[in-house]
């Protein structure tokens, strides 16, 4: 306890030896200088660029995440029904029926949009396109998994 005190102690050393001095020097005394209106001017930014929200890029890519999740779901499927086990512990709660299993990626696949949708929504251009990025990225290691681990 002592050790970390004393080392406080010395950084703190330079802060307190600094003197601040409120009286004006000689040579800057004088009349007060006046005081200068503050002028503020408003400058508009460029607009961002836009895109409809069902632009190509987005079709394409939302027609990929749908691809990707139905290919996992295929994989997982066939890997239940071969006795595996689903991993995701969210799609674990739907891996009882084939039914269930198929609402979960369909809900995967409707949330991705959701989402890129609330991105577009609020401007974030980029993020719009990364979570159909992401998805695609993690379905694709979820089958590759699922067909090395049969």
């Amino acid at each position: 306890m002592l050790i970390p005190a004393a080392v406080l102690a010395i950084f703190c050393v330079p802060a307190f030896s600094q003197e601040i001095s409120y009286l004006v020097p000689p040579e800057t005394a004088g009349p007060a200088p006046a005081v200068q209106p503050l002028v503020t001017t408003t400058t508009t930014l460029p607009e961002a660029p836009t895109h409809k929200f069902w632009d190509r890029e987005n079709q394409i890519l939302f027609a990929g995440v749908a691809a990707t999740a139905s290919a996992d779901f295929a994989v997982t499927h066939a890997n239940l029904q071969n006795g595996g086990k689903e991993l995701n512990p969210v799609a674990g709660l739907f891996a009882g029926s084939t039914a269930g299993l198929a609402v979960n990626f369909a809900g995967e696949t409707a949330g991705v949009i959701g989402l890129s949708y609330l991105f577009h929504r609020t401007g974030h251009h980029k993020l719009e396109r990364v979570v159909s990025f992401a998805n695609i990225g993690a379905s694709s290691a979820a089958v590759a998994y699922g067909l090395t681990h049969r």
